[in-house]
């Protein structure tokens, strides 16, 4: 407990700091009387003044920066954050607010190192460090290349031989003036803004990719995926997702359990349930939070079953329910009676529009056709990337799994995919279909694999917060529940909540209540990020992370 009240003392104490070391320099007082009694004292130039006053500010961002590494206890964070906090109390010799700052970045380089102990989290398997440094070498290279050419083709500036340029260009980059004599003051201002300008966002790039939360490209072998089939089971509908190419995976010490993940914003997501025994579940879910201490890495599941649930609450981990997976069962499934009036009607219009419908399972349709199922059905995406994590596979046409089929004048419209369930079973994975086609496909499609399936039970869609928008429409409902409806419904213009609950519910199905689990409510906002990036529904500025990874 006092590990972890130290930690968190000590991260607001580093943002504290690099607060008032930007305020040192950026407020009006602190531009006008840079120079302090002890930068007087020392008899410092006004270049080593101006020099410090560089270092402070972007001292002063690297320490906002770190304290994210320090509350997930990085020994990396720890060591950049010691040297930052001496370098940032040095600096302030050359200032005027050495009594402010400067103390306060001495309490914290003093503190971190009464500390150290409890800062021991290794680094992410996959880190920026090689691409920091190029990244650190190709935009200082960039300032001084800039204003070395400026030297060499002004007229504004005293003549320089080739070093004195190189020279001059080399200390613009921490704002201290070289050998170089301006003519126009203009030029001067130039150089001295090209050149800081370069040297603080090298500093903060090469930090970004240095301590960015590590999201390493996970990819399961054969031989892990043997190990998991073998694990498959009946109980949970979601359990053949485990088997996405884009996890980890580790197993109980007895391999008769096993969880996988993926890691994202610095989250270890897992999904469903653990594979295999449940009584075998501990000792999988205990490997799996052995590696999140290990990284520092927040671990959290969702979509987990209300057994699952439990399971991980005995480890700790909150609990919330996020809404329920539709699933059918077949042996009662019919279109007739006044409840199914809608469905009855939309495959009715559709086939008289002469739509057919085709299942088969993946093993009987030939390489070519299967291609171009995989083709239509990206193109109807509608959206760059794949959607879905805890209730996709990614892929399609694995052995085992069923394919249904919407065509029209020789044309396929509509395409479902269904992965297995246990050995009897099946599982909602895709459904796609042509913008252009008629309504009621989709009613059309599974309609006409419920009533032909031999699987007895068959998992729709899920439904995030049903419970929310079925009790907020309810008569007598409270204010609250009305009000939490009325959200849900403004966000669904985005995201398919309301739209895929409306759709679910047509086919009649029983609702089984699906959970998501995570440290404390403090984590919420992290894993939050890390759900709606996994699925795919948004998450962090994807084009910015983009950008930052062409650098």
């Amino acid at each position: 407990m006092a590990g972890a009240t130290s930690v968190v003392a000590i991260t607001w104490v580093t943002r504290l700091a690099g607060l008032l070391a930007l305020v040192s320099v950026l407020v009006p007082a602190g531009r006008r009387t840079l120079r302090g009694r002890v930068a007087e004292w020392l008899e410092l130039p006004h270049e080593a003044t101006v020099g410090a006053a560089t270092v402070a500010l972007v001292t002063g961002v690297l320490l906002v920066l770190l304290a994210t590494g320090l509350k997930r206890r990085k020994r990396r964070a720890w060591q950049l954050t010691v040297a930052a906090a001496a370098l940032l109390t040095v600096s302030h010799l050359g200032l005027r607010h050495v009594l402010g700052p400067g103390l306060v970045s001495l309490a914290l380089l003093i503190a971190l190192i009464a500390t150290r102990r409890y800062f021991v989290a290794l680094p992410d398997p996959v880190t920026g460090r090689w691409r920091a440094v190029r990244v650190f070498l190709q935009l200082t290279l960039a300032g001084v290349a800039i204003n070395f050419v400026l030297l060499s083709i002004a007229r504004a500036v005293e003549p320089l031989d080739t070093g004195d340029r190189l020279a001059q260009s080399v200390l613009a980059l921490v704002g201290v003036s070289g050998p170089a004599v301006f003519r126009a003051l203009w030029l001067e201002d130039l150089s001295a803004a090209v050149g800081v300008l370069f040297g603080i966002a090298a500093v903060l790039l090469a930090a970004y990719f240095l301590l960015r939360s590590a999201e390493p490209a996970p990819r399961l072998t054969d031989d892990e995926v043997d190990r998991l089939r073998a694990l498959l089971d009946e109980r949970d509908s979601l359990g053949y997702f485990a088997l996405r190419r884009d996890k980890f995976v580790v197993f109980s010490k007895s391999g008769k359990a096993a969880v996988t993940y993926r890691v994202i914003a610095g989250v270890a997501l897992c999904s469903a349930d653990p594979l295999g025994d449940p009584e075998a579940w501990p000792g999988a879910i205990e490997e799996y939070l052995e590696v999140c201490r290990r990284y520092a890495w927040t671990p959290a599941t969702m979509g987990c079953s209300e057994l699952g649930a439990t399971v991980w609450a005995r480890f700790g981990l909150e609990v919330l329910e996020i809404g329920d997976e539709a699933v059918v069962d077949t042996e009662t499934f019919t279109l007739e009676g006044r409840v199914m009036r809608g469905v009855r009607q939309a495959v009715s219009r559709t086939k008289r529009a002469g739509y057919t419908v085709r299942v088969r399972k993946a093993e009987d349709l030939v390489p070519a056709e299967l291609d171009e199922l995989r083709a239509l059905a990206a193109t109807w995406r509608g959206t760059d990337t794949e959607r879905g994590f805890s209730m996709a596979l990614g892929r399609m046409g694995d052995p085992g799994s069923v394919l249904v089929t919407a065509e029209h004048d020789g044309r396929v419209r509509g395409v479902l995919q269904f992965v297995p369930w246990g050995e009897k079973d099946l599982s909602m994975d895709v459904m796609r279909r042509d913008r252009t086609a008629d309504n009621g496909i989709n009613e059309l499609m599974i309609s006409e694999l419920l009533l032909t399936t031999p699987a007895r039970h068959v998992s729709l869609n899920f439904a995030a917060f049903r419970a929310v928008l079925e009790q907020g429409q309810r008569i007598g409902a409270g204010p609250v529940a009305r009000l939490s409806a009325r959200t849900l419904r403004f966000f669904s213009r985005w995201i398919q909540i309301e739209t895929l609950y409306r759709f679910n519910a047509k086919f009649q199905p029983r609702w089984v209540p699906r959970y998501l689990a995570y440290p404390a409510a403090r984590d919420l906002p992290r894993v939050g990020i890390a759900v709606f990036e996994a699925e795919g529904l948004g998450g962090r500025p994807s084009g910015l992370l983009r950008a930052l990874q062409r650098i």
